[in-house]
């Protein structure tokens, strides 16, 4: 999506809450992006600064930005024995 002169982004993010405390965030459009925050708020922000270094690194390098535009994201409850 184009807003004005600035393209936007869509990312689909998976906060995993982590045993010591905060949440561990991946992008998973963007494999290696990923992020910590002590709170979800925290995470959120850190999480948008480091999409911000990949998408500034990917465009210096020429290389394509994928994103979550047509993806989306579901759960799956699985039994075994």
């Amino acid at each position: 999506m184009i807003k004005g002169n600035k393209k936007i982004l869509h990312f689909n993010l998976i906060f995993r809450p982590e045993a010591e405390g905060g949440f561990t965030v991946l992008v998973p459009a963007l494999p290696g992006c990923v992020s910590y925050g002590e709170t979800l708020v925290e995470a959120k922000e850190m999480i948008h600064d480091a999409i911000d270094g990949y998408v500034a690194s990917a465009k210096k390098n020429g290389e394509k930005i994928m994103s979550d535009e047509e993806s989306f994201m579901t759960t799956l409850d699985f039994s075994y024995a």
